[in-house]
């Protein structure tokens, strides 16, 4: 009895907490349980066996129907319903889970492939022009359903805008245009830089692919299906979008080319300077970003020796 352990050590000069510090008890359990007369340690639940326990010999015969050339390829969850319409109960499904794992069977059950677990990829960056980001946002126009788009390259360990541009059309062949530009303002060498991207149809043409083989530029791509792997550019625009200088209206600043322009094939609007609405607070295309947090994501991350 472990009330009677306690009493004892305690005549003999400890105090009840040393005594129940040493039990891993709390005093005052120890003092409720006087008080409602329990008489023993209730922690680890009744002492009485379940009345509905199995068996060894039904334990047995568990694992003989769940082993045998007829169910062994089948969850428990597939093999109680077979048994009940046969007009057969043995246990319930999470008893029979139970007990297969307690016989160390609860492995890859059926005739397709286990799956094989894949380390989490991880790009890291140590210094500026070694990892960038790039994705392409939607911009409102005055036209419902049409939508003008940024094309927008990001600097992970920096966070410097090292290029965009704004276009009427998503185009694989804007983006390299977009991605030279880039390497060349910053004098960056192109076999050193990685590209993170997303999933989108223009970062899969064969344009943009043949640019990047071209110039060396190794390519990272989103998980499918994984909406957080690109987080530093979705960040940048939902800072953007949600600025108070960003426009209601952004067709006023942003005219779609007339028709027989130079451009007007491919449905291309560029600016030869930045608005306003387009400038990240403390951040831009014209120096580096000093005050901001130092994130860390599944994907992409900046080691501690970026800027403060």
């Amino acid at each position: 009895m472990i009330i009677d352990l306690i009493e004892a050590t305690r005549a003999r000069g400890a105090t009840l907490q040393a005594v129940c510090r040493e039990l891993g008890l709390d005093a005052r359990t120890y003092q409720r349980w006087l008080a409602r007369e329990v008489g023993d340690d209730r922690r680890n639940g009744p002492k009485s066996t379940p009345q509905n326990k199995l068996t060894p010999a039904e334990r047995q015969e568990v694992v003989a129907i769940a082993t045998s050339p007829k169910f062994r390829d089948l969850s428990p969850k597939q093999i109680v319903p077979q048994l009940a319409d046969e007009g057969r109960y043995l246990a319930s499904e999470s008893t029979i889970y139970r007990v297969l794992r307690d016989e160390k069977l609860q492995q890859h059950r059926g005739r397709a492939k286990a799956p094989t677990p894949r380390p989490l990829p991880e790009q890291t960056a140590t210094g500026p022009c070694q990892l960038w980001s790039w994705d392409i946002t939607y911009l409102r126009s005055s036209v419902k359903g049409a939508f003008f788009y940024l094309y927008l390259y990001l600097d992970v360990w920096s966070r410097k805008i090292v290029g965009f541009d704004v276009h009427a059309a998503e185009d694989g062949e804007l983006a390299s245009a977009v991605l030279e530009r880039a390497l060349a303002d910053e004098g960056a060498s192109a076999k050193s830089v990685r590209v993170h991207m997303d999933n989108g149809s223009p970062t899969k043409t064969t344009s943009f692919k043949a640019t990047m083989e071209r110039l060396g530029v190794m390519p990272s791509f989103s998980r499918p299906r994984v909406s957080d792997d690109n987080p530093f550019s979705e960040s940048l625009f939902r800072t953007l979008k949600y600025r108070p200088s960003y426009p209601r209206e952004p067709s006023r600043r942003l005219t779609p080319p007339a028709r027989g322009s130079p451009t007007s094939s491919r449905g291309t609007t560029t600016s030869t300077s930045t608005p306003d609405w387009l400038r990240h607070p403390g951040v831009s295309p014209s120096r580096r970003g000093r005050d901001r947090p130092r994130c860390a994501t599944p994907r992409l991350r900046a080691r501690e020796g970026s800027p403060p």
